[in-house]
This record gives C-alpha cells, structure tokens and sequence, in this order.
C-alpha cells in the first residue's frame, strides 16, 4: 500500500489516500452535477483503499445537497472542495477529489464526465458501494 498525501490549498485539511493501485491504474471521474462542475472536482475512490481526512478544529465545512446522503466536504478557511463521505451499513465511505492530492498532476485533466441524474437513493448506494472507499474524518 502506498499513501498519497495532500491537502486543501490552504492546508488547514489534510488528505491521505492509502491506495495499492498506481496513480495510472486509479479510475478517475468527473460528475456532471453542478456542485462538482463550478468545482472542476475530479475525483476518485478505492474499494480496496481508504482516504482519511484530517483537519484542523472548526477547519471543515460539510455541504448537503440532491438526495441530501452525503456530506461534501469543503476548507472553512480556503473554500476547497476536498472530497466526500456518506455513511452506508455502519460504516462511512468516500472519495476524494485528486485535485488535492500532491500527485494531481499525473491525472487526466478532463476524464469522461458521468451523469447520474435519475437515480434514487438506492440506486446512488449501491453505484458507491462500488467504487468508494472506507473513509475518515477527524480533527
């Protein structure tokens, strides 16, 4: 397992992913909602890996919007969108948008942009349950 370090711009979040695949091997994607697109978010998640957010007190702001099943997770200080956590069956999962990451620049800049209009909630779960990964947050 290697970790990728990161953090928002200001640094008052921390990220570190804990992935086995090289950064080539890591599936990327761009969500078409308009939070992720005024965002330029390019994300990713690691079933088999796990990120951990890491902040400093008061230093995060959790945002809530669409189905209202996950907290996106913005810098209070810097404004950056750093990733996403949303609690499924007694544990939380993630992801975590590599513009934060230190490796951001080995990523394709604009990664086919997936549209997600029309799912319910289950639906939303199940597509995570595939591709998030065990997540933390702490302060």
């Amino acid at each position: 397992m290697t970790v990728y370090p990161g953090s928002c711009h200001c640094g008052a979040v921390k990220i570190e992913l804990t992935s086995a695949k090289q950064p080539a091997e890591m599936r990327i994607g761009r969500c078409a909602c308009s939070f992720c697109r005024r965002h330029g978010a390019r994300t990713m998640g690691d079933p088999g890996g796990s990120v951990a957010f890491h902040t400093a007190s008061g230093a995060v702001s959790r945002y809530r919007f669409g189905l209202g099943i996950t907290d996106y997770l913005l810098c209070a200080r810097c404004g950056t969108y750093v990733g996403a956590i949303m609690e499924d069956e007694g544990r939380s999962i993630g992801i975590v948008n590599v513009n934060m990451l230190d490796i951001r620049d080995t990523f394709d800049p604009a990664p086919p942009l997936q549209v997600y209009d029309g799912e319910n909630i289950e639906k939303r779960r199940a597509r995570r349950r595939k591709f998030w990964m065990p997540a933390t947050l702490s302060a």
